[in-house]
């Protein structure tokens, strides 16, 4: 995949693990150089009494014995708050020495737009935005306001952003189009510093609840998911441990008894297969239930595959297939690549850049009796017959 991304010009990538485990991310880091591929490195921020200053100020320095491009202290589930970015942005400052520093929030608790403030303050110079509609909500903030309240401070963002009006434009006609969401400032929510769930994960969860018909539950699962992740020995609620969490849960809750169901998932994680740091911080009595059935033992002996990649190749359709192809299969799926091969042609977008032409064509598809253009001198105007 790296190989492939860097033919074409992509060189640089941001990695991360969920338990910031920096001495694996240096090893991937080195083999990533060795492709032509630097990297920035995640620091990701979580609340415990595991993730206190000491932990971050051991992981800043962990992160900076690799050597990467740069480090991102990230806020994945939007939980800083601004007093508690002032002290860790500047307690990871202190123990990265000259490697660059990026801030990376999520709106989900409507704090990230004040966050990113202070993470200036205190000398951070790469922040992540995003241009509405698709910006806000548990989006990043937007570029626009980013760019104004920094102004307002006095500083100088290197941004153009009269250029991304039309992108904005673009995109909100196109959602006012198609009645799709549009990304909003959210209300500060406390409760969201308990159950930690991830913007997008939450309302799947909401959703599949719904499904299922257990709507009402929906409060009883988020204090579900607390309990859990403290037994779970405090994973960082990120992809894929924030999944497991609210999948046991769940179950928990609509079983009624808690641990009576596992899943495969949180089985592999008590067994160590997603790191040790886990399997060893969890509750003793918990992991001790969680491993005490069948499937467990069934799973502890199982020997995963490691095919080759001419194995895989075969698998997802054989050598004629390209490189591009290949990867596309592997990762989306081969149903969503030939839907895709069968999907009719992108829909084009009326605006002002289009031929004149174009112009009156979709014009007079729509139930309109007179109009008027005018551009300087010329001027054009069309009426329907009585």
């Amino acid at each position: 995949m790296i190989q492939t991304v860097v033919k074409y010009g992509i060189d640089l990538t941001r990695t991360s693990n969920a338990w910031n485990n920096f001495e694996l991310l240096g090893k991937e880091a080195i083999e990533l150089k060795k492709l032509g591929m630097d990297t920035v490195m995640n620091l990701i921020y979580a609340i415990s009494p595991r993730h206190t200053d000491e932990y971050y100020a051991q992981k800043a320095r962990d992160a900076a014995s690799c050597k990467p491009y740069r480090i991102c202290f990230k806020d994945v589930g939007g939980m800083l708050t601004p007093e508690r970015t002032r002290t860790l942005v500047r307690l990871i400052k202190q123990n990265i020495g000259e490697i660059p520093l990026e801030f990376h929030a999520h709106c989900n608790n409507g704090l990230a737009p004040f966050n990113l403030l202070e993470a200036v303050k205190e000398g951070v110079r790469i922040v992540h935005t995003a241009i509405p509609p698709l910006a806000n909500g548990s989006s990043q903030p937007s570029v626009f306001n980013v760019a104004s309240n920094l102004r307002a401070l006095g500083y100088k963002p290197l941004v153009n952003t009269d250029v991304l009006l039309a992108v904005r434009d673009h995109f909100s006609r196109i959602a006012k189009e198609q009645g799709l969401p549009v990304g909003a400032p959210r209300e500060y929510d406390q409760a969201w510093y308990g159950h930690q769930v991830p913007g997008g994960m939450i309302s799947n969860l909401r959703h599949q609840l719904k499904v299922m018909g257990k709507e009402e539950k929906f409060e009883e699962v988020l204090e579900e998911i607390s309990q859990v992740r403290a037994e779970l020995g405090y994973p960082i609620m990120v992809t894929p441990f924030a999944q497991f969490v609210g999948s046991q849960a769940a179950i928990n809750v609509m079983v009624g008894e808690r641990y009576k169901e596992a899943t495969d998932q949180v089985i592999q994680y008590a067994l160590g297969l997603w790191g040790k740091e886990g399997s060893d911080a969890m509750d003793a009595a918990v992991k001790a239930k969680i491993l005490d059935r069948g499937r467990a033992r069934e799973i502890e002996k199982t020997v995963y595959p490691e095919p080759s990649l001419g194995e895989v190749r075969k698998q997802y359709g054989g050598a004629h297939l390209s490189d591009e192809e290949l990867l596309l299969r592997f990762y989306a799926g081969p149903e969503f690549v030939d839907a895709l091969k069968k999907a009719p042609p992108r829909k084009e977008y009326l605006d002002a850049r289009k031929p004149l032409v174009r112009l009156v064509e979709e014009l007079g598809k729509k139930k309109l009796g007179h109009v008027y253009i005018r551009k300087g001198e010329f001027s054009l105007t069309i009426q329907k017959d009585s």
